[in-house]
């Protein structure tokens, strides 16, 4: 079998593996540098080698989910693909994800640099959603496929709820969301450093707080009303342990109170945080984001579909990217889309048992066993008689 190499470039992670792999390399797609190491940068996994995680800053190749700075892109790729992960693209067809709806100048610079950087032989280029689709659709019963689903893709900088009908996008459908998980890691950092001690600049530290410790709440109301008691009447209050990069690398939660004595750990009370910061998925506009929140994004999107496809839609919605891990999410969108949905409609939510963050890569593996595959292919022939702009465009480039 001819190798096929995948690489779903989030702008948080890179999640990358041969499709014949049992599952990806998850890669930060980033430089860090740490404020007592300041000449040495961080590239990817490198990060574990960093003996102090506190002030560590991030270099991103992506702004606002879009790649933007291709030079710190670049060094990312030549360090994944010399150590982390070797390929030789001379002899490996790509797939490779972009964001929806892409720049055509950052479409040209992807193929530009795979062909002339890295000797690429064939590069497929498709997005994250694309992929989840394939996935989804293939896995189900066999004997009756989904003809339809919605895919909620909560990814680093942005949200987007994408319909899929007999495997294609309804481009008109389509809803962006501008919140990601980067805003809800920033959020918890204003909370904490107004309540607590300034942590602006821990942006690494503060995304494990998130990652272990918050959770979306199933009644929002009773809650808050939980979080004003006392401990230990207070279900919900916990104290985070922070990391002190010499035995402790990972903060962690525990219950108030149960700290041994003599521990002179440093530890950050959170209350209602833990669920006021996912809560933003739902209500972006207690930020001041005029925009709609997921589940009344969803509903908005199947409505904009042919209603012959509408039951369909709803009975085949599927969650991934990082922030569908929070726990209670997939209840709270089901809960939230029932009561919006018309009653005679079957409304069924699921997030991916395994990983939902490489949930999307795994669907490389039919998308390469598609009847389509090459004609979605550019290959490098192609690419050295038609150029960038002929390959992209065909007889519309000029």
């Amino acid at each position: 079998m001819e190798k096929i190499c995948c690489i779903d470039n989030g702008a948080c992670n890179i999640k990358i593996g041969n499709i014949t792999d049992e599952k990806p390399l998850v890669i930060p797609n980033c430089i860090m540098k740490a404020k007592s190491e300041k000449r040495r940068p961080f590239i990817g996994n490198q990060i574990s080698e960093c003996r102090d995680i506190s002030g560590i800053f991030y270099i991103l190749g992506f702004t606002k989910g879009y790649i933007t700075n291709w030079e710190v892109q670049k060094n990312i790729y030549d360090y994944i693909f010399s150590t982390e992960f070797p390929v030789n693209f001379s002899d490996t067809k790509l797939i490779i994800t972009e964001p929806l709806f892409n720049f055509p100048i950052i479409q040209e610079a992807m193929v530009e640099i795979f062909f002339e950087e890295y000797d690429c032989c064939s590069l497929t280029k498709t997005t994250a959603p694309d992929l989840c689709q394939y996935q989804y659709t293939n896995t189900q019963d066999p004997d009756e496929p989904p003809l339809c689903c919605v895919v909620i893709d909560i990814g680093y900088s942005f949200s987007h709820i994408v319909p899929f009908i007999k495997g294609k996008k309804v481009l008109s459908a389509i809803r962006r969301i501008d919140i990601g998980g980067k805003l809800l890691t920033n959020h918890l950092k204003e909370i904490i450093s107004y309540r607590f001690l300034n942590v602006m600049d821990e942006s690494f530290v503060i995304n494990q707080m998130k990652e272990d410790s918050c959770f979306v709440s199933q009644d929002f109301n009773a809650d808050i009303a939980m979080a004003r008691k006392k401990y230990p009447e207070n279900k919900t209050v916990r104290e985070y342990v922070l990391p002190d990069c010499t035995t402790i690398r990972r903060g962690y939660l525990q219950t108030p109170g149960t700290a041994k004595k003599g521990d002179d750990y440093q530890v950050i009370r959170l209350n209602n945080e833990r669920f006021c910061v996912p809560e933003i998925l739902f209500h972006p506009s207690d930020l001041g984001i005029n925009q709609m929140g997921i589940a009344e994004a969803t509903i908005d999107a199947i409505n904009a579909c042919p209603e012959e496809t509408r039951p369909h839609l709803y009975s085949n919605i599927i969650v991934m990217g990082g922030s569908s891990k929070f726990p209670g999410l997939r209840n709270r969108l089901q809960k939230d889309i029932r009561c919006m949905a018309p009653e005679i409609f079957t409304v069924s939510v699921s997030i991916p048992d395994d990983d939902p963050l490489t949930y999307a890569w795994y669907g490389s593996q039919f998308l390469a066993n598609d009847p389509e595959f090459d004609n979605l292919s550019i290959s490098r022939q192609d690419y050295e008689e038609n150029g960038v702009r002929g390959v992209l465009y065909g007889n519309d480039a000029t």
